[in-house]
């Protein structure tokens, strides 16, 4: 719901400001869906870790809002260097998924190596979490 009311707000700015969205706006609907998954991905690891140890649940605002900062959602992913360190940075799943939005509805730089490396990382999140998940499900009515 929320993103909802973000993007209406997002689309009342863009036609403020005179933006108009390109034919990469068709790209959103996998886009939105890629963010979803990175999602689950992480609630699945946290809602698991959570269960196990108590103190996760303490640690998730900090992590969080340094996720916040360690994706380019203040700053451009332009800033990161070409090469092995752009490759780096795209180990967060983020990262290519807000380059992504810039790209379809701002005209951004189109995504790069970025947007493929963290597309592969949210399915290694997603997989290794639901495994997590299913594993750690045996035990969570015994530790709760």
């Amino acid at each position: 719901m929320d993103f909802a009311i973000a993007f209406v707000v997002l689309l009342g700015l863009m036609l403020g400001y005179g933006i108009a969205p390109t034919v990469n706006i068709l790209w959103l609907p996998l886009l939105v869906l890629l963010a979803l998954l990175t999602a689950l991905a992480v609630g699945l690891w946290l809602s698991a870790l959570n269960v196990q140890y108590r103190d996760v649940q303490h640690a998730i605002p900090f992590l969080i809002q340094a996720w916040m900062y360690a994706s380019p959602v203040a700053y451009s992913a332009g800033l990161i260097p070409t090469g092995k360190w752009r490759i780096v940075y795209g180990l967060n799943p983020l990262a290519g998924v807000i380059q992504g939005f810039r790209w379809a509805l701002l005209g951004a730089a189109p995504p790069d190596e970025l947007m493929a490396v963290s597309a592969v990382m949210v399915l290694v999140l997603l997989v290794s979490g639901l495994f997590y998940f299913r594993r750690m499900e045996r035990t969570f009515a015994d530790v709760v």
